[in-house]
């Protein structure tokens, strides 16, 4: 089956994927590097300028980029690849992340990528994380997910995970940059990021990465069992 996670910044989505990818020998495939490299490459073709942007160079540029992935087996996990180069750590950074969710809202950005996305997903037995997966991409996913978690938990985490990337930032930035991509992905005009009427919420707050991949693996053991019974009525 399609398994589609949404969620808000910092609650482990992509983590949990990916996890949830390995134990079902399903394919993960990580929507929100594909914006991050869109994103990365207007950085570095200078169309994306202290966080400004003319949507005609941006929408022109498009096709130029093409986003694939590739299994890194040393560090087991697919890495992403934008024109051929590795560009993983390139997107993770923090300018990218300040930036990314202002070229997401580009409708034709959008556009492309869930073409791309639907495609690797076609065959089903695909694990894929975002903010519009079961409301866009995947809409008649079998199994729907939306993770949260406090607003104070999710800024410690990813205050954790820049500083373990040597990158120089405070708690208060980072609660502040989290703030303002939710509320920019909660009201941009294309696929904003909301919770899909049939999707079951986890909210993660108090669970590790342990007790929260249980958790979701009896969901989804769970929705096979619904799906074979089903079936076989």
């Amino acid at each position: 089956m399609t398994i589609a996670i949404d969620g808000y910044s910092s609650c482990g989505k992509s983590t949990l994927a990916k996890e949830i990818a390995e134990a079902m020998s399903y394919i993960y495939v990580d929507s929100g590097a594909m914006y991050r490299a869109v994103t990365l490459h207007m950085m570095n073709e200078g169309i994306l300028k202290d966080g400004a942007f003319i949507i005609d160079q941006v929408v022109q540029e498009l096709a130029e980029i093409k986003i694939t992935f590739q299994y890194d087996q040393v560090h087991n996990r697919a890495e992403t690849m934008l024109n051929g180069n590795n560009v993983e750590k390139e997107i993770r950074n923090s300018n990218v992340t300040k930036n990314v969710s202002s070229i997401s809202a580009v409708k034709e950005v959008r556009e492309k990528l869930v073409e791309l996305q639907q495609k690797m997903g076609e065959d089903g037995g695909v694990v894929m994380d975002g903010r519009d997966i079961g409301t866009v991409v995947f809409p008649n996913a079998e199994l729907k997910l939306f993770m949260t978690a406090t607003n104070q938990v999710r800024a410690e985490r990813r205050f954790k995970e820049l500083k373990a990337k040597g990158e120089q930032i405070t708690l208060d930035q980072v609660a502040n940059d989290l703030q303002k991509r939710d509320h920019f992905d909660m009201n941009r005009e294309i696929s904003p990021l909301r919770k899909a009427h049939d999707a079951i919420e986890v909210d993660n707050t108090d669970l590790n990465r342990t007790n929260q991949l249980i958790v979701v693996l009896e969901l989804v053991h769970k929705r096979l069992e619904e799906l074979g019974a089903k079936q076989y009525n």
